[in-house]
C-alpha cells in the first residue's frame, strides 16, 4: 500500500525562530559563582542552584528554542575540562560514543552546512575564545515552515524516507506521538543514491538555511558551554575551529529519535524515563 502524504501544517512555538529575531537573553544563561562551582565540579549529585539551571536545560532544550548557552564556568578551576563536561552531561543523559574507538567527548571536525548530531542533545564546550560565525544554529522548524511557503512540494519529499549512509533510510521532517523532529546529515547522504527530486529538495532547504537572518551566528568564549537538542535545531561548526570538546547524549524527552532512527543511526535503544 502507498503511504498517504504527510499533512504539511506550519510548525508553531519558540522553537520556530529566526537568528535575527533573537537577542542574548533569549539563549544565555549566565551563572553565578555558586552555580559555577557546581559546573566545575560536577561529580556530585546536582542541588539548589545546580539542580535549578539544569531543570531550565531540559525545558529549553525539550520545550523552548532547543538551544541554550551556559556562560560563567571558570575553567581555571576545572583540572580536566572533558572529565567535568563528562560528569556533567551524565546530569542530563547517557553519554553517546562519538567514534568506532568509543570516544565519548571528542573535538568536532567541522563541516561546511549545517547538521544534526546524532543525539537528543549535544554540549558543546568551549575552551578558548571563537570568532564570531565559528559556530552557527538554525531551527528546524523555522526552515520547515518557509520551505512550506515556498514550495510545498519539496517539503512534502523531504517527508519521506531518504537514502541514509549503507542501506538505511530516514525523513528529513517527521513526527512522533505528535512531536516535530528534524535530522540532517548531508555527509551521511553524500553518495548514497539521491534522485533528482531530493536533490533539489535538499539544495532548496540548504539555500534557505544560509539565507540573511536565518540563522544565528554565536560568538564563543572560553567556559561557555552550548547545548543543543538536534531535532530542532541545526549546527554548523566551521572546519578547524580550535579549542571545541563535544559531547553526544541520549536522554528521554517529548523528541527523543524514534526507534527507526536510532537502528538507523546505530545509537541503541531509548532511554528510559527515570523518577516523577
Amino acid at each position: 500500500m502507498i503511504p498517504s502524504p504527510p499533512r504539511l501544517v506550519p510548525q508553531a512555538g519558540p522553537a520556530a525562530w529566526a537568528g535575527s529575531a533573537l537577542s542574548p537573553a533569549d539563549w544565555m544563561l549566565p551563572v553565578g559563582a555558586d552555580v559555577a562551582a557546581g559546573l566545575a565540579e560536577p561529580e556530585a549529585p546536582p542541588a539548589g542552584p545546580l539542580a535549578a539551571l539544569l531543570r531550565q536545560v531540559a525545558e529549553r532544550l525539550d520545550e523552548g528554542r532547543g538551544f541554550c548557552l551556559i556562560r560563567g564556568l571558570n575553567l581555571d578551576r576545572v583540572a580536566e575540562p572533558d572529565a567535568a563536561l563528562l560528569a556533567l552531561g551524565r546530569q542530563l543523559g547517557r553519554p553517546l560514543p562519538q567514534d568506532a574507538a568509543g570516544a565519548l567527548v571528542a573535538g568536532p571536525a567541522g563541516d561546511r552546512g549545517f547538521r544534526a548530531d546524532p543525539a537528543d542533545a549535544a554540549a558543546l564546550l568551549c575552551l578558548g575564545t571563537l570568532p564570531e560565525g565559528a559556530v552557527a544554529l538554525v531551527s528546524a522548524p523555522a526552515l520547515h515552515n518557509t520551505l512550506l511557503k515556498a514550495d510545498r512540494a519539496a517539503l512534502a519529499v523531504l517527508y519521506r524516507d531518504l537514502p541514509y549512509g549503507e542501506g538505511a533510510a530516514l525523513p528529513v521532517f517527521t513526527t512522533a506521538d505528535g512531536a516535530f523532529l528534524g535530522h540532517l546529515d548531508r555527509a551521511a547522504m553524500a553518495g548514497a543514491g539521491l534522485d533528482a527530486g531530493q536533490a533539489a529538495a535538499l539544495a532548496g532547504l540548504e539555500a534557505m538555511a544560509e539565507a540573511p537572518g536565518q540563522a544565528l551566528a554565536l560568538p564563543l568564549h572560553a567556559g561557555d558551554l552550548l547545548l543543543t537538542n538536534p531535532r530542532l535545531v541545526w549546527t554548523r561548526i566551521a572546519p578547524g575551529s580550535p579549542g571545541l570538546r563535544r559531547l553526544w547524549l541520549e536522554r528521554p524527552g517529548p523528541r527523543s529519535l524514534p526507534e527507526a532512527f536510532r537502528r538507523a543511526l546505530g545509537t541503541g535503544p531509548a532511554p528510559q524515563m527515570v523518577g516523577g
